[in-house]
This record gives structure tokens, C-alpha cells and sequence, in this order.
């Protein structure tokens, strides 16, 4: 009786066994299918992306990552919709696939080419410095984000000069407010916006415009030391700018500048004129 059992728990476990392994064959196979799937697709995208049909080729590469989120086709699929979407012009749908590859795919080794990308997403979007402050601080954040982390790279450089350009905007900001509040004679709010140019925009072309300013006001409001602080500053950084020359003329009531160039002038044609005497 006690055989006749063992005879029989042989046979259950047998059958157990083999249709454990039957199911871990068709688990492979179905695995193998998906993977094949997703190469079809992602093969399907590229070819609508290089016949210009960016838009259908994205929706494709979102196909991709579904398919198979674990592949390595995967994370490439969303970096092509970012940039199908971003030719196109559609930078939300772009920043969308971009933020997400950034959450699924940490540390990917094209983080790089995504961040840049990100940030022209970004700096595409600025049309007005005055209305776009938002786009531009999310710019300026990534493209910094870019020469911290990447700096031996192209997209490093590319960045250096979009964030020279991203400086100049916020400069002009801060020079359009300082100028709306000198013209209604708030000095205070005008001096403070003055400050954050030379602060924080010194390498920008509105610098020297904004020293000047501030020593006008200063005078103005009989802080003469203060004027002649910025105008030091001024002289020691731009001695032949015309706004050394405005700021000069302020603290020096009697100022009466030499025509250098018509001086020269002058001398250049006495000189002609001896040739024929």
C-alpha cells in the first residue's frame, strides 16, 4: 500500500516538473517575440523619421519603450521622440519625453545629449525677455548644469555661448525695470535693479550703462561719495567709454572734452597740403 503511494506522489511530482519547464519555454518564447516586436517597431520608427514624418516616428518610439521599458532600444526610442518632437517644434511633448528618460534612466551615457537637448527646448521658447523669465532661468539652469557636469564635451562649448546670450537677456531685463523706475523718479528701486547688473551681469554690454546710472542717481540724491565710488569703478574698467565720459562730467562741472578726432583730422591734412608746396 505504502509502494502504491509512493508510486503515485512520483508521478504527481513528475507531472508537476515538466509542466514547470513547459512553462518556462513559452515564457522565453513569448519574451523572444516581444523583443523581436520592439526591434520591428523601432526599425518602423526610424524609417518614418528619415521620410520627415517626425510625428508618426515619435508615436512609434513611445510604442518601443511600452513594449519593452527594459531594453536598451528603449531608452534610445524616447531620446528620438524628444528630438522628433523638439524639429518639430513641439517642446512640451519634447520636455515630457525628456523628464521621463531622466527618472527611468539615471546615469544613462547619453545624459549629456539629453540635457542639452532639454535646455534648447527651453531657450527655443524665449521671444521676450520681459515675458519669458521662466523659460530663461529654466535655460540658464540646465545649460550650467551642462558645464558643470560635461565640460570636455561640444555641448559644454555650445553652452558657454548660449549662456553669454541668456546673460545679455536677464541684463536687459534688469536694465528695462531700472529704467522704468528712473523715469518715475523712483531712485531707490532704479539703484537696487542698477546693482544686480553690475553684480550679477558684469560681463554683460549693459555694465558700463549701469555704473554711470548709478553715479547720476547718487549725485542726484547728494550721495556724493557713493557717485564717485562708481565712478572710480567706472574709470578703472572703462576709462574711454562715453559713459566714463557722462559720469566725469557730472562730478566735474567745468569738464570740457578735447576733439581728438578732429584734431587729428586737422593734422592729417596739414600734412597733405605740404606735398604740393
Amino acid at each position: 500500500m505504502i509502494f502504491k503511494y509512493k508510486i503515485c506522489f512520483f508521478i504527481i511530482f513528475i507531472l508537476i516538473f515538466s509542466c514547470s519547464k513547459k512553462e518556462d519555454k513559452v515564457t522565453v518564447l513569448k519574451e523572444k517575440n516581444l523583443e523581436t516586436q520592439m526591434i520591428e517597431v523601432y526599425n518602423q520608427a526610424i524609417e518614418e523619421f528619415e521620410k520627415g514624418d517626425v510625428i508618426y516616428a515619435a508615436k512609434k518610439f513611445s510604442e518601443v519603450e511600452l513594449l519593452y521599458p527594459q531594453s536598451i532600444w528603449a531608452s534610445r526610442a524616447v531620446l528620438m521622440s524628444a528630438y522628433g518632437h523638439f524639429s518639430q517644434g513641439y517642446y512640451s511633448y519634447a520636455i515630457n519625453d525628456l523628464e521621463r528618460f531622466f527618472v527611468k534612466y539615471k546615469n544613462h551615457s547619453q545624459s549629456d545629449y539629453a540635457y542639452y537637448l532639454l535646455a534648447l527646448c527651453h531657450y527655443n521658447q524665449i521671444v521676450d525677455e520681459k515675458k519669458d523669465f521662466n523659460e530663461i532661468n529654466k535655460s540658464r539652469k540646465y545649460f550650467e548644469l551642462i558645464i558643470d557636469n560635461y565640460p570636455n564635451t561640444d555641448y559644454a562649448l555650445d553652452s558657454k555661448f548660449k549662456l553669454e546670450l541668456i546673460l545679455e537677456l536677464m541684463a536687459s531685463k534688469e536694465m528695462y525695470l531700472a529704467r522704468y523706475y528712473t523715469d518715475r523718479e523712483k531712485w531707490i528701486p532704479a539703484i537696487n535693479r542698477f546693482k544686480i547688473i553690475i553684480k550679477e551681469y558684469e560681463t554683460t554690454i549693459y555694465v558700463e550703462e549701469a555704473l554711470h546710472r548709478l553715479v547720476e542717481l547718487h549725485y542726484k540724491l547728494g550721495l556724493i561719495d557713493e557717485a564717485k565710488k562708481y565712478a572710480s569703478l567706472l574709470g578703472y574698467n572703462y576709462q574711454s567709454s562715453q559713459w566714463y565720459e557722462a559720469s566725469y562730467k557730472i562730478l566735474n562741472k567745468n569738464y570740457e572734452p578735447t576733439n581728438l578726432k578732429s584734431n587729428k583730422n586737422d593734422n592729417l591734412i596739414k600734412k597733405f597740403k605740404k606735398l604740393f608746396k
